[in-house]
């Protein structure tokens, strides 16, 4: 089982490098501020022999998303895989704590912890667009646990750029919405409509939105959007540069082929970092998951099972 170092809550200032493995390699660090972990919420689905904590897959959500967004998939990997299935829900995600500062290096420190908290081994790893930078985030860390091995990272890449306009247009409209008192959903699809066009775009995005009391009180978000707000330049950045890290384990990369995410100019970026990836493409947008759920699983079980 990984243990943190004594260094895994402490870094400080911001001027000084120190030599420290980083999976296998010693690598120089930039130390960081200071970061506290949170404890994440999470689901579990467990095999059949009772299995909890040995080769488990763990799953990590986009922005906007929350664990249960993966339910159906998770049925079928425990299905296929027959080894335990966590979803997390992320900082300021679901129904997970709301913590500042909402970067990577923040929330990969959530998720080793969770790692050791809950004693896994021989982790495999899967993100999905901002979860997909947290699971990279947590392979290149200099704490990350030697049985981490597989990383496997759908539709995004390490690459530093600003989001796309839409998500704080997202914001802007959620805000709006939620400062509208509205008390139903008809009321919230009207606001977010002109900010977004596609149905299942709007109803994902809704399903952050709660009755926090009686069905006749407003409507709330339950994710912290002020902090989400102010989030977004550490949500289009990633907190290492290309030669600065590596990890060599077996990484898999998925392409939607509508999507821009992963291109020409960012794929060597990838392999960089990661010089033992493989990249597939699935014929569709950024939600690869959602939209070829049973493609996207055969090419994560399959690229689970051959590389063992």
């Amino acid at each position: 089982m990984w243990l943190p170092s004594s260094g895994f809550l402490q870094r400080t200032a911001n001027l000084r490098k120190y030599p420290l493995r980083s999976c296998g390699r010693y690598l120089s660090y930039t130390a960081t501020e200071s970061i506290a972990p949170v404890n994440l919420h999470y689901d579990k689905l467990v095999p059949k022999d009772g299995n909890a904590t040995d080769r488990p897959l763990v799953i990590l959500h986009g922005l906007f998303g929350m664990k249960r967004n993966w339910l159906s998939l998770s049925k079928a990997f425990l299905r296929d895989l027959d080894m335990p299935i966590y979803t997390l829900d992320l900082r300021n995600h679901g129904t997970s704590p709301h913590a500042r500062p909402m970067n990577y290096a923040a929330m990969a420190v959530d998720v080793l912890h969770f790692f050791h908290t809950h004693s896994l081994t021989n982790v495999s790893l899967l993100g999905h667009s901002m979860g997909g930078k947290v699971a990279m985030s947590v392979a290149l860390s200099p704490e990350c646990p030697s049985d981490l091995k597989h990383l496997i990272v759908a539709d995004i890449s390490p690459a530093t750029g600003p989001l796309s306009p839409e998500f704080s247009g997202y914001i802007e409209a959620l805000k709006k919405i939620e400062s509208s008192k509205v008390t139903n959903r008809k009321e919230a699809q009207d606001i977010l409509k002109p900010y977004e066009q596609d149905a299942m775009t709007r109803a994902f995005l809704l399903t952050n939105l709660k009755h926090q009391g009686h069905e006749h009180l407003p409507l709330e978000f339950q994710i912290p959007l002020e902090i989400i707000g102010d989030s977004v330049p550490d949500i289009g950045s990633f907190p290492y540069e290309p030669g600065e890290r590596t990890w060599e384990g077996s990484t898999l990369f998925i392409k939607g082929t509508k999507s821009k995410y992963i291109n020409d100019r960012n794929i060597p970026v990838a392999k960089q970092f990661f010089p033992n990836m493989v990249l597939e493409h699935l014929e569709a947008g950024h939600w690869v998951h959602a939209e070829k759920p049973n493609e996207f699983k055969h090419l994560v079980t399959d690229f689970i099972r051959t590389r063992q």
